[in-house]
């Protein structure tokens, strides 16, 4: 085993990686592994109506290199549920390739559940066809630091990408997610919605960049960055980008970042709800908005349960009167 030399890691000076400090993550002792690759490749014309479940689970002191390839050909349609767990402190550093071929459906919903010593850094690079379907959302609630890097080429005609997201985070966790979009062919179409929920010291970060190429008019980008902040120590870095060379579009983005909106929450209580039923009532309907965009309704199901399970255990903490229930009360 050859021990892991940490120099050439990307730092915050690298400008794409503006808010994450690997190397700070990374434990020095860590060692080399081989790759370990998963290919998925549906034929032309196959529907699966059974979803793909992989598992990558990691192990401590371990590195682990992936790789996951996901190709879709002509008209294939594919449900995929990623997941991610472990125990102790390791790297998974990871890469994923998708292709998603002419008229090609693609539900891909990431489950990220990593120990809260370990690092989990994914690049991917989607390309899509014309008339394709790319779905994706992330559930990201573990890990003591989560990179989920994103370039996406839309290379065909009326092609959609949809890019959601949920970062759940506590304690010292880390999680940035940062998204380039090119729109290479004219009439197609990219949403990206991310939301954060960040207690105690945690930290969430978001660089969503759209770049329009010439020939891609008539192209329509949306994105849109949300983040309530539970605790004063609680930090949210973002960086929405647009760059644009065709002049028939219509692209937009925006990000909010704050507590829970004081104007609904007494009106919740003005119907004689109680404090914490009116908070978790709003946090709840903040979280749905991204859930539901999952577009299976036995996965929404089961993501949901994962996302109420660790509301009530941050939720039941405010309530009992900690030093965050005094920082959430004196911001109304």
């Amino acid at each position: 085993m050859k021990a892991l030399k940490l120099d050439n890691l990307p730092t915050p000076k690298v400008e794409e990686w503006k808010y994450t400090n690997l190397p700070r993550a990374i434990s020095a002792d860590l060692v080399d592994a081989p790759v370990q690759e998963i290919t998925i490749h549906k034929t032309r014309g196959q529907i699966c109506g059974q979803a793909e479940d992989i598992l990558f689970t990691g192990e401590a002191g371990a590195l682990h290199s992936l790789r996951l390839k996901i190709i879709l050909e002509e008209g294939a349609q594919l449900t995929v549920l990623e997941r991610h767990d472990g125990s102790g402190a390791y790297w998974k550093n990871m890469v994923t390739e998708i292709e998603v071929g002419a008229h090609a459906r693609l539900n891909h919903i990431r489950l990220v559940e990593d120990s809260g010593e370990g690092v989990n850094t994914n690049m991917v690079h989607i390309t899509q066809g014309a008339d394709s379907l790319y779905n994706g959302f992330t559930l990201n609630i573990g890990g003591k630091l989560t990179r989920h890097e994103i370039h996406a080429e839309i290379q065909g005609q009326n092609a959609e990408l949809h890019l959601n997201g949920l970062n759940l985070l506590a304690g010292q966790q880390h999680g940035d997610t940062t998204i380039l979009i090119e729109h290479q062919a004219p009439h197609s179409q990219s949403n990206q919605f991310y939301r954060s929920l960040l207690d105690d010291n945690a930290r969430g970060v978001f660089q969503g960049k759209v770049h329009v190429h010439q020939i891609a008019q008539k192209t329509d980008a949306y994105q849109l960055s949300n983040a309530i902040l539970l605790s004063q120590g609680a930090e949210m870095d973002t960086k929405p980008e647009l760059e644009i060379y065709a002049d028939d579009v219509k692209c937009s983005h925006g990000a909010t970042t704050g507590q829970l909106d004081e104007e609904p929450l007494f009106y919740l209580r003005s119907r004689g709800l109680s404090e914490k039923a009116a908070r978790q009532l709003l946090i709840e309907a903040f979280v749905d908005d991204v859930v539901e965009k999952i577009g299976d309704e036995e996965l929404e199901a089961r993501v949901s349960k994962m996302c109420r399970q660790w509301l009530g255990g941050v939720l039941s903490i405010h309530h009992k009167g900690s030093k965050d229930t005094k920082f959430l009360k004196e911001n109304k």
